[in-house]
């Protein structure tokens, strides 16, 4: 009888007309593992960005903040002869303190005889004529006084000199009735005439003299007077008894002539 001459079938796994494959074969070895999701690291862009805007606008910030103190230091003074047109007289220290009005030979005044009480200087806006010889006092005691013709300047004029007075220890501003230029300041020894509120030697004398303890006699005297803030003399009035007073003084022994010298006449 014929041999059956076909070959016989390979089981799953196993070679043809070999073995069947082993149970560790059919379990998986020679099977091919999906491809791994490999995950590609995102570069944080958006924060990148929002660091590089902050480093840019400090930066900006910066500049702007550089620009701005080189501007505003850009016209200060460092000693009082770099003031254009500055007069200085020679008022010695220790002034009579008088209650009879006084004839100053410089109109404002910048030193001389004067009240025995001061008017206010503690960035003090007035808007009166205030007694000059109380504010003459106060030079003594280290302010500027901003003083304007009221007829010559418009309101818009007068707020800009107010800025920069109000708040500001040691300085104050009044009209001046019959005052021969727009404006003048003065400080102890020191005036300066300008024609407009945008001279920028109003702020450099306003700077620079402002309690500047090299050029006033009473260093660290005081410059409030609220009594006199809420109830000012005005130009001509009487002396009288308004807020602190300093003691009673008499010309510097040795010291040169003033250039001022109170009025024949007496307090009532």
């Amino acid at each position: 009888m014929a041999k059956d001459r076909t070959p016989p079938r390979s089981k799953p796994g196993g070679k043809p007309g070999g073995k069947g494959s082993t149970a560790a074969g059919s379990s998986g070895r020679g099977r091919t593992r999906p491809p791994a999701n490999v995950v590609t690291p995102q570069r944080p862009w958006g924060l990148i960005a929002a660091a590089i805007a902050v480093a840019l606008f400090a930066a900006a910030v910066l500049t702007y903040a550089v620009l701005k103190v080189n501007e505003s230091n850009a016209d200060k003074v460092q000693s009082a002869d770099e003031i254009a047109d500055l007069q200085t007289f020679e008022y010695a220290a220790g002034q009579d303190h008088v209650t009879t009005p006084v004839q100053y030979e410089q109109s404002p005044p910048v030193g001389g005889p004067h009240d025995g009480n001061w008017a206010d200087c503690t960035g003090t806006v007035y808007d009166v004529d205030i007694r000059h010889e109380n504010a003459v006092h106060s030079l003594e005691h280290g302010a500027v006084w901003i003083t304007y013709n009221p007829d010559e300047l418009s309101d818009d004029d007068v707020a800009t000199l107010a800025e920069l007075v109000d708040g500001e220890s040691g300085r104050m501003l009044s009209p001046y009735v019959g005052l021969d230029s727009p404006i003048s300041l003065q400080g102890w020894n020191h005036q300066l005439t300008v024609d407009s509120v945008d001279d920028k030697r109003i702020k450099q004398f306003a700077d620079f003299f402002t309690r500047n303890g090299d050029f006033y006699p009473e260093v660290g005297a005081s410059c409030e007077n609220p009594a006199f803030k809420a109830s000012p003399l005005i130009a001509g009035d009487a002396s009288a008894p308004v807020g602190p007073s300093d003691v009673p003084t008499t010309t510097t022994p040795g010291a040169e002539a003033t250039e001022s010298a109170p009025a024949e006449t007496t307090a009532p």
